[in-house]
């Protein structure tokens, strides 16, 4: 049986059900290779700026192994934070046929990288895109140093249309890509979660005629938490009701900015086994982002598996191929509060057409699954020249 190599920082609740689906299929064998070093107590999140211990199992049903980072400072958030001198002899003893790598962007995986081309196949995944705007001379300087990291790849897996087109700017060709969509566990955001959805809107002083809007994630200025109630003051449309999901260094400053603006809700960061409510209780998901580096927005795909109607802005990766307009959602321009009110206003104007457009969206997001990621890992690997 064919042997692959899974380098990747850390356990991540978007990454293990893969493995683990993987070593269930069992049409090939894998380990996983954690670079960061051995943690499975809470990992700090300067985002949510709070340590954060996901409630779903992470480690369970695959073959993995740690491996020691020696950084004096260890993070996923720089290029030194993870440094494993023993890396590439432990990967060794494993004899893969094939290596797949998650992120260049640390001093460990590229040595990785570079110390297999040409001795094994090394594939890679990742989901940068080129929607951030730079200046004449970085984007060039930037061109330069990313078709020399992506020059030792061999083959990449790219998760969607900006995804592709950013490494087709990188020096990559048609044949050494393979769809593999990014995904969420669509099921366990699809199960019917309407008792505990119905308990949370009147927690919030809900009617079943109200509409709520919903923000989830990281209340940092990226993700352009700010624009939002802006545009939500300017809609000031009686019935909807708007919540904000989660915590971040933009927090006090939010909360300051709608503390007499009504119908405004906060609740602190939920963990995964709570959010599939949450998402049900909504009627319109909104992630406003403006970046920079805001690459996919699985945010956005939780949603729509639970079957809600999506408001995104165009910096967001996943946007152009999973938000249709006025099909399931809508798309505005990102940093555009006169567009996001727009879009915003003729969204909100009829809760049942948010309802058929949730349903739109959990048609388009089935196939957007951890199968065809994993499919397309086990192909290309099994029809790999020996």
């Amino acid at each position: 049986m064919k042997k692959l190599a899974i380098i990747t920082t850390h356990p991540i609740q978007y990454y293990a059900p893969i493995f683990r689906l993987l070593q269930q299929r069992n049409n090939i064998s894998i380990k996983v290779f954690y670079t960061l070093g051995e943690t499975i107590a809470p990992k700090h999140d300067p985002g949510f700026g709070k340590n954060i211990s996901w409630d779903i199992p992470l480690l369970d049903g695959y073959d993995f192994e740690w491996l020691v980072n020696i950084s004096p400072a260890p993070g996923s958030h720089y290029f030194k934070g993870i440094v494993t001198p023993g890396a590439i002899e432990q990967i060794k003893k494993y004899q893969p046929d094939a290596l797949l790598v998650f992120g260049w962007a640390y001093k460990s995986h590229l040595k990785i990288i570079q110390y297999f081309k040409g001795k094994k196949p090394v594939y890679f995944r990742g989901d940068s895109t080129l929607l951030d705007k730079l200046g004449v001379v970085k984007s060039t300087a930037r061109q330069i140093f990313l078709r020399w990291v992506y020059a030792n790849i061999s083959h990449v897996f790219y998760v969607g249309t900006n995804n592709r087109a950013y490494y087709l700017k990188h020096g990559l060709n048609e044949n050494q890509m393979t769809f593999a969509p990014h995904a969420i566990d669509n099921e366990r955001f699809s199960q019917n979660h309407s008792e505990n959805a119905v308990s949370f809107r009147a927690g919030l002083g809900l009617n079943n005629d109200d509409i709520l809007v919903l923000f989830a994630g990281k209340i940092e200025a990226k993700k352009a938490p700010l624009i939002l109630l802006q545009a939500f003051v300017n809609l000031n449309k009686s019935g909807v009701h708007l919540l904000y999901v989660g915590n971040g260094p933009l927090e006090i400053d939010l909360k300051a900015k709608s503390k007499n603006v009504s119908r405004v809700h906060y609740i602190d960061f939920q963990n995964q086994s709570q959010m599939p409510a949450i998402y049900q209780a909504c009627d319109l998901f909104c992630l406003p982002s403006s970046g920079p580096n805001e690459s996919w927005g699985l945010a956005v795909n939780e949603a729509m598996a639970a079957g809600k109607a999506i408001l995104a802005s165009d910096k967001i990766g996943c946007a152009t191929d999973l938000v249709k307009s006025m099909q399931n959602g809508a798309v505005f321009r990102a940093g555009d509060a006169a567009d996001l009110s727009e879009k915003l206003g003729l969204l909100t104007m009829n809760k049942k057409r948010l309802a058929k457009f949730g349903a739109a969206s959990k048609l388009i997001i089935k196939d957007w699954s951890f199968e065809q990621i994993a499919l397309a890992i086990e192909n290309k690997l099994l029809n790999e020249a020996t």
